[in-house]
């Protein structure tokens, strides 16, 4: 049976991965606030006044540490807030594809953990830099955007799978590191530039993207520290949710998991995806038994 179209958007939502879901969440942003703009444009000729004069100061990252201090959330909504209609389309392109060769190797819950910390660092970096240069000290900035975010999840790919070759505009094959290299270099060069771009928040998020990938198994690992302390935080703040259920007909009670064991399937399903991805760079996807092939299908859709 075929769908209707908001049918359609729910199937995708709930069945497209963790990275079509982050970009659900930043179209729909995008679409609320220029919607809200409209119909404040049509109370006078100006254009942008509602976000201009209200949407950038409450949910924007002030790079002004005074302006900061008065809105630190901006830390985080801003990573999941555009203006610019190209600036949205670049940067979901670049989160689609970036987030389906995370999710073959890693699971839907690193790379959203990676995309919130990549923004977070990466605004941290940004606001750091406007405190500390004199330049930018010149101009109080507020920074839009889900780039440092999706930088961290294309570096961490590339320095954790440096041999991973893409093939740029589908036809030249090159390594990932190389990119990732070059994207870094380029935002380098850029950081005395006033091009409107947040190249410190860029390399904010290329070097916990890179950190990311250290120690990937040790619970000190920046990534699994923080989904620990996030567990820890939900227990603090509601009540764990009952281990046991009664189902219908009469039928066994079903336990659900607990956080540890849930930890521990999860790593040992990350253990089994390595091995498999190592084998395949090692001898080719055809040498993978069907078993494995199942395996690789199912964690690929399940991301």
């Amino acid at each position: 049976m075929e769908r209707n179209f908001i049918a359609e958007l729910r199937h995708q939502y709930k069945y497209g991965g963790a990275a079509v879901q982050l970009i659900f969440i930043n179209v729909s942003i995008f679409l609320a606030i220029r919607i809200i703009d409209v119909f404040f444009n049509l109370t006078t000729a100006n254009e942008n006044i509602f976000i201009d004069n209200y949407a950038s100061h409450v949910v924007g990252l002030h790079t002004n540490i005074i302006d900061f201090s008065k809105h630190p959330w901006g830390l985080f909504t801003s990573i999941f807030t555009h203006y610019s209609l190209m600036h949205l389309l670049f940067n979901m392109v670049f989160l689609y594809f970036s987030g389906k060769l995370f999710l073959q190797l890693f699971d839907k819950r690193r790379l959203i953990t990676t995309y919130i910390l990549g923004g977070l660092i990466g605004g941290l970096f940004e606001v750091l830099a406007h405190s500390l240069f004199p330049k930018l000290q010149l101009f109080d900035d507020i920074v839009l955007g889900a780039s440092g975010a999706i930088m961290a999840i294309f570096v961490a790919i590339a320095f954790h799978r440096p041999q991973l070759k893409i093939n740029l505009f589908g036809v030249i094959p090159v390594r990932m590191i190389v990119l990732a290299v070059l994207f870094i270099l380029v935002d380098l060069l850029a950081l005395d530039k006033k091009d409107g771009t947040a190249h410190f928040a860029h390399l904010g998020g290329a070097v916990l993207g890179v950190i990311s990938i250290q120690n990937i198994q040790s619970p000190k690992n920046i990534v699994n520290l923080s989904q620990k302390l996030w567990d820890t935080f939900k227990t603090l703040f509601q009540k764990r949710s009952t281990k046991f259920k009664v189902t219908k007909g009469g039928k066994a009670n079903e336990r659900y998991k607990t956080d540890e064991e849930y930890n521990i399937e999860e790593k040992s399903r990350q253990i089994q995806v390595d091995k498999i991805l190592d084998k395949i760079s090692k001898s080719g996807y055809e040498s993978l038994t069907k078993k494995e092939k199942k395996f690789l299908f199912n964690q690929s859709k399940n991301g």
